[in-house]
C-alpha cells in the first residue's frame, strides 16, 4: 500500500503515513458526532512512528480526560483522535485522506449510541461499545 497522505481543507496541516492502516472503523459516539458535525466518523488508525506531519501544527483540545483531538487552527478541520487508552496510536478522520476510497471502514464501533434515523447499508460488524484497542484488527 503507498504511503496515505491528507490534510485540513485549507492545506495549512499536511501529514503522510508511511505503513499499512491498523484499522479502519465508523464510530457513532456522541464525542465524533460532536467533534466532527456529522452523524458518524470514519476513521483510520495509524501507529504514532509512521506519521510525519509535512506541513503546519495541529492545535490539540483535550476534549475528555485522555483524549486529545487535533484540529487546523486556520480553517478549523478536525483531523486526529488520541486516547490513553490506544499509546502509540493516532486515528485520522478517513475524510480528511486524499484518497478516502482506498480506506473503507472495516466495522463499526460504539453503535449502541448511533443515531436512530441514520443507518448504513452494510453487512460490516456492529461492536455495540468501542475502545482504543480494536480487539479484531
Amino acid at each position: 500500500m503507498p504511503p496515505i497522505s491528507g490534510g485540513c481543507l485549507c492545506g495549512a496541516v499536511r501529514y503522510c503515513i508511511d505503513a499499512p492502516p491498523l484499522w479502519t472503523a465508523y464510530c457513532h459516539c456522541r464525542s465524533c458526532r460532536r467533534a466532527t458535525g456529522a452523524p458518524v466518523a470514519a476513521f483510520v488508525g495509524a501507529t504514532a512512528s509512521s506519521v510525519t506531519f509535512t506541513a503546519g501544527h495541529r492545535a490539540i483540545h483535550k476534549s475528555s480526560p485522555g483524549v486529545r483531538r487535533g484540529f487546523c487552527s486556520s480553517c478549523g478541520t478536525p483531523l486526529t483522535y488520541e486516547s490513553d487508552e490506544a499509546p502509540g496510536e493516532i486515528h485520522f478522520f478517513t475524510g480528511t485522506c486524499d484518497d478516502p476510497d482506498s480506506l473503507p471502514p472495516a466495522r463499526h464501533v460504539w453503535h449502541e449510541a448511533a443515531l436512530a434515523w441514520f443507518d448504513t447499508d452494510d453487512s460490516l460488524v456492529r461492536h455495540a461499545r468501542g475502545s482504543g484497542r480494536l480487539d479484531d484488527r
